[in-house]
């Protein structure tokens, strides 16, 4: 078997089946498995997509009784997986048909590479930094926390950390793969082992990246598009963001870096602790200027151009119907759109990225992206499912 595309989700099931439909049109013409790990979700996720996709004797579904957290769950899939590559998938992804097909060619063609990550883009089409990172050594960590690496993105000494100095149309050695979509050799994870257990949540990836490159292998970076959902829409300055960001990155230092420890350990726990209670007295300041919108008030108030064919189209319109929302067909000039809904039967979902990056590099608003399957018989957006 050539490939195992194993997905982890925890209550994201209209996002799982979202991706699962984009991962099986990838698939088409390459040997390989789909493994779905449920951290007990309980909100019926196995069971949904299990019935969308029956026919698919592909697919596989390994339901934990516990949340077991992300590296756990991920462990239990490759263990159990056949595939000769192992892509570790987010199911708040959308993939391109190409994906598997461009990953495969590379390390077939290219023994010294061990693992790829891809070109992601954030819901509204732009560039995801976290595509490309650097390994977060102790000056790399230091220029990011101190905002070096914000000041000067390009830099080679300072922007290390997200490598903005590369050119994100282009294949490349990178050093760190993000977890959202990491194309692994089976080999590799073989000889290094697989995700460490003790990260809670994030650096499960930068250690295994850092981990693989030691078996003597490269990482590099294809520049094949996917959507990640949640690199756009994830609270990035919340007080629990910041403290479990930073505290990963500790766990790795003291893992690789124990030399640095108690240099580290100060600094690391200053920068969480400053960055939370500036993010408190933000969020304090903005709640007493203005009264933040509530997630109904922003559809109310947001507007959506329905993209598929007219049987589809009315579909999508009965929803937009019942949900009270401002909708078009047809695209009106003088209309700033908040999300473009793509019919993911009727456009290819190469197309539909390119169309998405295409209007965020435009001089037009940029819009973000939502999906209507008829299998589903829903509009998914980042932040909520709309029903009929």
């Amino acid at each position: 078997m050539k490939v195992s595309v194993i997905i982890v989700n925890y209550k994201v099931k209209y996002f799982l089946a979202q991706c699962l439909h984009s991962v099986l049109k990838a698939m088409e013409g390459i040997d390989g498995e789909v493994i779905v790990v449920d951290n007990d979700s309980q909100d019926d996720s196995i069971d949904y997509v299990r019935e969308l996709y029956a026919q698919y004797p592909q697919i596989r579904f390994i339901e934990n009784k516990e949340n077991l957290g992300f590296a756990r769950a991920n462990n239990i899939a490759i263990r159990q997986s056949k595939g000769e590559y192992v892509l570790l998938l987010n199911p708040d992804t959308v993939v391109n048909e190409h994906l598997l097909a461009d990953c495969v060619a590379l390390l077939d063609s290219n023994p010294g590479i061990g693992a790829t990550g891809v070109r992601m883009l954030n819901e509204n089409g732009t560039f995801a930094p976290e595509s490309r990172r650097g390994i977060p050594t102790p000056f790399t960590a230091f220029c990011k926390m101190v905002g070096l690496a914000k000041l000067f993105p390009k830099n080679r000494l300072f922007g290390r950390y997200y490598m903005k100095y590369l050119d994100e149309y282009a294949a490349t050695p990178i050093e760190i793969i993000s977890g959202a979509c990491m194309f692994i050799r089976k080999s590799v994870l073989d000889e290094c082992g697989l995700l460490d257990e003790d990260f809670f949540m994030y650096g499960e990836d930068i250690d295994l990246s850092y981990r693989m490159l030691k078996t003597g292998k490269q990482n590099y970076y294809v520049p094949t598009r996917i959507v990640h959902y949640k690199g756009e829409s994830t609270q990035k300055n919340t007080f629990r963001y910041v403290y479990v960001f930073y505290e990963a990155m500790y766990i790795f230092f003291r893992k690789h870096y124990a030399s640095y420890n108690w240099i580290l350990s100060i600094p690391i726990r200053s920068a969480i602790y400053a960055k939370g209670a500036m993010e408190f007295v933000s969020r304090r300041l903005r709640g007493w200027c203005k009264k933040p919108q509530t997630q109904q008030e922003f559809l109310h108030s947001a507007h959506f151009l329905l993209k598929g064919s007219n049987r589809t189209t009315e579909a999508m319109a009965e929803i937009c119907d019942r949900n009270k929302l401002n909708y078009d067909v047809v695209e009106n000039a003088t209309i700033k759109y908040d999300y473009v809904v793509f019919d993911v039967e009727e456009y290819s979902y190469s197309q539909i990225l390119e169309e998405l990056e295409r209007r965020s590099k435009s001089k037009k608003s940029v819009v973000c992206l939502a999906t209507y399957s008829p299998r589903m018989e829903c509009i998914l957006l980042s932040c909520c499912c709309l029903k009929k």
